[in-house]
């Protein structure tokens, strides 16, 4: 059965994940009970996991399951598609971030080592991340060639075609989306900061 848009992609998303951002302690202190005689404001404060905001991974996770939501209705998908394409693009998906944070932690070490405030460095360790970090892209380039081709063995032509211009879509709402996130946050922070004075 197929899904009738009734809000845009983005607002939706939008709506979502910032209502998230916006979780402060004030909220999750309101959630919990005073106990018998106690005055809410002795309700002890929550634990920082509870109010701590969601991060960049997170974010992505939230979007990541939004895009497959919008599959069935971007590529116009049967039902008797549906579920193969959801599990392989999931699998897709997963093979994507691991190889992200694989690769951000590469950097990481690079730009530590090549600090220039830090003591220089041994040239064959900085070489053997260098490999690391060539050999960890290779992987990641076949394994998503491979995922693709699994992706696309659910699909007709133009399904596929219409694909390519799926994930661009989200793509560059993805990163809409975080740049609102961030403001959002920011102007939270703001706001809470006014609020204490």
């Amino acid at each position: 059965m197929k899904r009738t848009p009734t809000t845009p992609l983005c607002v939706i998303a939008v709506l979502v994940i910032s209502s998230a951002l916006a979780t402060t302690a004030p909220r999750a202190a309101q959630a919990q009970p005073a106990a018998q005689g106690q005055p809410a404001a002795q309700t002890p404060a929550p634990a920082a996991p509870e109010t701590a905001p969601l991060s960049a991974g997170q974010i992505q996770r939230w979007f990541e399951a939004f895009s497959v939501l919008q599959a069935q209705e971007a590529l116009q998908l049967s039902e008797a598609q549906y579920g193969r394409f959801v599990t392989r693009l999931k699998a897709m998906q997963e093979i994507r971030r691991k190889h992200q944070q694989a690769r951000n932690q590469m950097i990481a070490d690079l730009r530590r080592l090549t600090n220039p405030q830090a003591p220089p460095g041994d040239d064959a360790a900085l070489l053997e991340r260098i490999k690391a970090l060539r050999e960890e892209d290779e992987r990641a380039a076949a394994d998503l060639k491979k995922a693709y081709e699994g992706v696309d063995e659910t699909l007709d032509v133009r399904q596929q075609a219409r694909f390519r211009v799926f994930e661009e879509r989200m793509e560059q709402q993805k990163l809409e989306l975080l740049m609102r996130a961030r403001q959002n946050a920011r102007a939270a922070a703001r706001g809470r900061g006014r609020g204490s004075r």
